[in-house]
């Protein structure tokens, strides 16, 4: 079978993933173009003496599809495929005929578990002991961790009504500077509050969620209120029901004000009303795609904030920003309600400005959920201890170039009694783990890209959505399986990293741990370290002007990735290093 003129691919490519956009079209109006070949052809009527010559329009595609698949094939084996590709083509034209809009989930689930992982068996959570001083000026409010925030509704000395006027009037002051605020929520906001008083009054606390203002990132359904996802094409979307989020978030009693801004459809900051800023440095975007989520939450405009995350949308936001983003572990929390962007990748997590806090908020929102067949129900189990005896693994090549905070929290992890092991990880091609991404982003935004509504999307660049989407049709289905192999391999790579160490570090964005972590489903706990001074960055990191601005202070973040269903061992360690640090307690310059 394998001669040298395949040894760039594989036999078993699907060719209708190539030739197909261009010979089905799915509706009126519709970019998929007419058929390739037959009476309709394009190019006129075919040769009946020999439809697939070399010269035929059908053969020059196709000749051309093998040449982006990386195959080359026989003009003898060409016309067999041709021969045989009306049938596949017609499965092509059945699978797109399909309406199953963005949410509806593939058969096959990813469970991030290989054979023998351990997970929790039974539900423990007993975070740290808070008793916060009574409360201070309205920005010491503001600025308060949930912890504090908490402790002072329970004990009633400020009211969940004082406390959500408190947030909705700093939404309303700062929110368009930051361009974080799609739709503030006042009337909902107050109702939800006012009740929250009443059973608190009465001695119905639902937890320490009660009472306390918090705000969703716009990819959240919210009944009757408009979920636009960022993006222009859908600025009118008003959902009939609740993400199981929202509707978890509420029986805890929390109090939405605002749905959040997020680069549009999940990618970086830049959505229809504007780019979302870093409150420490105007100048620059917040990241994304979490954009708003981190930039309010920073700014003291929610007590805590909801972000998701496929590839860093909660990880680089809260590094850019300096706040602290858990992502759980896949499958801890439903998305049902949620945007798609990959069934088998997206999370949802907590944004907020303490490590104790996203423990509060992963509690209330964690659960199985048969809307979500990614969901397993496994038990959340923590109980706040110290870190002292506790082993964290790293490679020395992430900290070759990165930040003096951040190598100087590897000294103070040190001196909180951490042991810290140095260890190479695999080497191997990562980045092909993408392809999966792409593909499946492709099929969730399908109706984008076959109904020309991509062209709305402001963001037009080479690297932004319509164009990668467009791409995404392209990749040869082989290939796709291809990269879930390589899947697999980063799931016993981790595995393997991981045992026996309590956890990984690494500079939030250095290395391969933030996207391999997204494809394997481990967990992780996102924290500013300190502070440094540097240009205006761009959504990537790379200077965003040239020559680029005079430096600007800003928040330097280290990651800890974790075990599997084990976020308690991830707070646990961020907490130490959190008190040890004191860098959460400043506040961002804004007036």
């Amino acid at each position: 079978m394998g001669g040298s003129k395949r040894s760039a691919g594989r036999r078993d490519f699907l060719i209708g993933s190539l030739l197909g956009a261009a010979a089905c079209a799915r509706s009126t109006g519709s970019r998929a173009a007419g058929p390739v070949w037959g009476p309709d052809s394009p190019d006129g009527p075919i040769d009946l003496k020999d439809p697939f010559g070399e010269g035929s329009s059908a053969m020059r595609d196709l000749t051309g599809a093998e040449h982006l698949a990386g195959l080359e094939f026989t003009g003898a084996e060409r016309k067999q495929m041709l021969a045989e590709l009306d049938g596949q083509l017609a499965l092509v034209r059945q699978a797109r005929g399909l309406d199953l809009g963005n949410a509806y989930p593939p058969a096959h689930v990813f469970d991030p578990r290989l054979p023998g992982t351990p997970v929790p068996t039974r539900a423990h959570f007993e975070p740290a002991p808070a008793q916060p001083p009574s409360p201070g000026s309205a920005e010491d409010i503001a600025f308060a961790p949930l912890t504090h925030l908490s402790a002072w509704l329970r004990r009633k000395e400020i009211s969940s009504v004082e406390m959500t006027k408190l947030y909705l009037d700093r939404l309303a002051r700062l929110g368009p500077r930051l361009e974080c605020t799609v739709t503030a929520l006042p009337e909902r906001a107050l109702e939800a509050a006012r009740r929250a008083d009443a059973e608190i009054a009465a001695g119905r606390w639902r937890g320490p969620l009660h009472g306390v203002p918090w705000g969703a990132k716009d990819l959240l359904d919210t009944a009757g209120i408009p979920t636009t996802w960022g993006a222009e094409p859908y600025r009118e979307r008003v959902p009939r029901t609740d993400a199981a989020v929202v509707r978890r978030l509420d029986a805890a009693g929390a109090v939405m004000i605002a749905k959040l801004s997020l680069g549009a459809l999940a990618y970086g900051d830049r959505w229809f009303g504007g780019v979302t800023k870093n409150p420490w440095n105007l100048a620059e975007g917040s990241s994304g795609s979490s954009a708003g989520s981190a930039a309010a939450t920073v700014a003291g405009l929610v007590g805590f904030a909801i972000g998701t995350e496929t590839l860093g949308s909660i990880v680089s936001p809260s590094t850019r920003c300096g706040a602290t983003g858990l992502r759980p572990t896949f499958g801890r929390v439903s998305r049902a309600g949620a945007m798609v962007v990959a069934w088998s990748l997206d999370k949802i997590g907590p944004i907020c400005r303490r490590v104790e806090d996203t423990a509060l908020v992963l509690a209330a929102i964690d659960g199985m959920d048969p809307t979500d067949p990614a969901t397993r129900g496994v038990p959340l189990s923590y109980r706040a201890g110290p870190a002292r005896g506790m082993r964290l693994v790293y490679d020395p090549s992430w900290f070759a170039e990165a930040e003096t905070p951040q190598r100087e929290a590897l000294g103070q992890l040190r001196e909180l009694g951490v042991e810290l092991v140095e260890r190479p990880f695999a080497q191997r091609p990562w980045g092909a783990l993408l392809l999966n991404l792409y593909a499946e982003a492709a099929a969730a935004f399908e109706a984008l890209t076959f109904e020309g509504l991509d062209d709305q999307l402001a963001w037009q660049e080479d690297i932004a959505w319509p164009n990668t989407l467009r791409m995404s049709r392209l990749i040869p289905a082989a290939d796709c399986i291809q990269a879930d192999r390589l899947r697999r391999v980063a799931m016993e790579s981790m595995r393997d990293y991981l045992r026996g160490f309590d956890a990984v570090v690494s500079p939030s964005l250095g290395g391969p741990m933030l996207a391999l972590t997204n494809f394997t489903g481990h967990p992780s706990l996102t924290l500013p370290v300190g502070f440094v001074s540097r240009p205006t960055r761009d959504i990537f990191g790379n200077p965003a002007a040239d020559p680029p601005g005079p430096p600007s202070r800003v928040p330097s973040a280290l990651t800890l990735w974790g075990p599997l269903y084990d976020e308690g061992r991830l707070w646990n360690l961020g907490r130490a290093l959190e008190g040890a640090l004191a860098v959460a307690d400043q506040r961002p310059p804004l007036a």
